[in-house]
């Protein structure tokens, strides 16, 4: 059983000075829980582990992908293939930061790898800036987490012009970027997890501006413009396949941008790679029965408990835990069920007294950095609760 304190929930008022306006669910409920998970040292130490051992299986995996052609086998949308080929093999093209889903890790389980939410991960805002509120409000030793998710992305954000480990020589480097940070509109969370990045970037040095998606220009010539300024430099937290599917001639004029070398584009376009969810399954074909994976396959395991679901899908839609024999344990319905599918065995959350399920989100910036979870059923869906940490 895992281990868990309550706090004191934090005021909706409170939060909504530090910018973090998502704090109540449809149904009127917290979406903050007023729990932490309590992990200990060692636990804490092998999810940092875990998390850099995965990304260098994820890049051996890109590798595979590309050097087989195997784009279209795991999902990539025919209009992005070259845009995901060329920002591949520059390396300009930096990975700026990334979460894993694991299961395990804090039950005396295995951590054991559900997905890697390499594109354009949700939860940043909760792990880096409000579960060290918690504690800190609550009186506690906000040290005392695995979070430093704020420190090593502004560090990522300088290797984006160093292209090295080392960031010392940034300011020797850097030459006066502007860096253009965009989220659609109407939508809180992604814009204020959009304007935190452009605050971090800002502190690395660089010259920043927010844009909604429909305020700015592209030029596959010139590059991309607003108000009439050129940005070298360009964050979205829009899902490069909803741009494939939902905005072709836009996916035609990145792919012009990123060839005529015109602007850098964040998360690059190969993060699609690793947010497919079919590289389980090549994960699983290059390091078969590796302590980290999960057997997972393009066709329904045999026997035993597993999970299907969509290539491409968010929360929890269009999931399923299924018997050996295809019949279904539970599912949720979502807007996903076009997409090919992937077979996961299936692996339990770790749960407290009352049957709540626990699922840990890691972020990656060049390095594990921060951790997190999400409680709620056996599928997470958008009304889950994200529930902050302390090391004991």
């Amino acid at each position: 059983m895992l281990r868990v304190r309550e706090l004191q929930a934090l005021d909706n008022s409170y939060l909504e000075e530090l910018g973090f306006l998502w704090h109540t669910d449809e149904d009127e409920s917290p979406y903050l829980a007023d729990r932490v998970v309590e992990i200990s040292e060692r636990e804490a130490e092998a999810y940092y582990e875990a998390g850099n051992e995965l990304y260098d299986m994820f890049v051996e995996a890109g590798e595979y992908v590309i050097e087989k052609n195997l784009l279209h086998e795991i999902g990539i949308p025919f209009n992005l293939a070259d845009i995901v080929k060329r920002s591949w093999e520059n390396d300009i093209h930096w990975h700026l930061y990334g979460r894993f889903d694991l299961a395990g890790g804090i039950d005396g389980r295995d951590i054991k790898l559900l997905e890697f939410n390499a594109d354009t991960p949700t939860a940043l805002f909760e792990t880096a800036i409000v579960q060290w509120a918690m504690l800190k409000r609550n009186g506690l030793d906000e040290m005392r987490q695995f979070n430093v998710v704020y420190e090593k992305i502004l560090e990522n954000f300088k290797r984006i012009v160093t292209l090295e480990e080392s960031v010392e020589s940034f300011h020797e480097k850097y030459e006066g970027w502007k860096f253009l940070f965009t989220s659609v509109r109407g939508n809180a969370e992604e814009e204020n997890t959009v304007k935190l990045l452009q605050f971090i970037a800002d502190e690395a040095g660089f010259d920043t501006e927010f844009a909604y998606i429909d305020e700015i220009e592209f030029s596959s010539t010139e590059g991309i413009f607003y108000e009439g300024v050129n940005y070298e430099l360009w964050f979205k937290l829009i899902p490069w396949e909803d741009i494939a599917l939902e905005e072709p001639d836009l996916a035609m004029l990145l792919g012009s941008i990123v060839k005529n070398q015109k602007a850098i584009i964040f998360n690059p376009a190969y993060t699609l790679i690793f947010q497919s969810k079919a590289i389980l399954k090549i994960l699983w074909d290059l390091y078969p029965g590796h302590p980290l994976l999960l057997e997972s396959s393009f066709e329904a395991l045999d026997g035993g408990l597993q999970v299907k679901k969509p290539f491409f899908g968010r929360e929890g839609g269009s999931v399923a835990i299924l018997e050996g024999d295809g019949s279904v344990v539970v599912d949720m319905p979502g807007e996903y069920g076009a997409f090919p599918s992937i077979y996961q065995r299936y692996y339990e959350l770790p749960s407290d007294s009352e049957g709540r399920r626990y699922q840990a989100g890691l972020f990656y910036a060049y390095e594990s950095c921060g951790l997190g979870f999400r409680m709620g059923g056996e599928i997470l869906n958008n009304m889950s609760k994200f529930v902050g940490h302390i090391i004991v």
